[in-house]
């Protein structure tokens, strides 16, 4: 089902608190996981506050560990000062000198140059994504070469602060269910759907919860 539109901001404390009521009301185990973490703290904490900015250190990021993710955006941003390069600071800078200062692939400078390409061409408006139903925004996000859903999933969760993205292919999400729900491997996308049901239409809450229960699950 898509979602609405729905711009980013602080949430009312009385919303939240009603949002996190009716998830424990709807799902036990998901009631023990959110009775077991000890607050979300900020979702946007460490990312930059563009959209422009959060594509960037989407793009970083993937595939890589949270610590990997943020040396290399570390390394990244002080290149340019200190914050995330624009468009044409991309475009302008020797593609091979980035990757070595940043400690990038190759293929993941083509797709910071690839975004860069779109946004100032055109072909991709931020500034229109906020008006967008989840499904259109993922659509013109994925249409980007090097981002998928997954980075779109992210965007929409803590960018646009979409209230009901469910990150099927996230693997801390699916490690804390397989844990959590008792499952004997990771649950499959349409698994995780239909365990995710009764979450509707705070998915997005549910997801914080699940990764932060991470920090007190043993690995497996």
């Amino acid at each position: 089902m898509p979602g609405s539109p729905r711009s980013g901001g602080a949430e009312d404390p009385d919303e939240a608190l009603r949002a996190v009521e009716a998830l424990r009301a709807a799902d036990p185990v998901l009631r023990e996981v959110i009775d077991s973490v000890d607050g979300l703290g900020d979702p946007r904490a460490g990312r930059p506050h563009d959209q422009y900015g959060a594509l960037v250190r989407s793009i970083v990021g993937q595939q890589l560990s949270t610590r990997a993710a943020q040396a290399i955006y570390a390394r990244l941003i002080e290149r340019f000062g200190g914050r995330p390069p624009t468009p044409a600071e991309v475009l302008d800078d020797d593609p091979e000198a980035l990757r070595m200062a940043a400690g990038l692939s190759r293929a993941k400078v083509a797709y910071l140059r690839s975004l860069a390409e779109r946004v100032l061409d055109g072909s991709l408006r931020l500034d229109e994504l906020e008006q967008l139903p989840d499904d259109e925004v993922i659509a013109e996000l994925t249409a980007v070469r090097g981002i998928g859903e997954w980075s779109a999933h992210m965007f929409l969760m803590f960018q646009l602060e979409r209230p009901d993205v469910l990150a099927v292919g996230d693997l801390g999400i699916r490690r804390a269910v397989m844990v959590r729900y008792g499952l004997d491997k990771l649950p499959t996308p349409a698994q995780l759907e239909a365990i995710a049901e009764s979450w509707r239409p705070h998915r997005t809450l549910a997801c914080r919860y699940l990764w932060r229960s991470l920090a007190a699950t043993p690995a497996v």
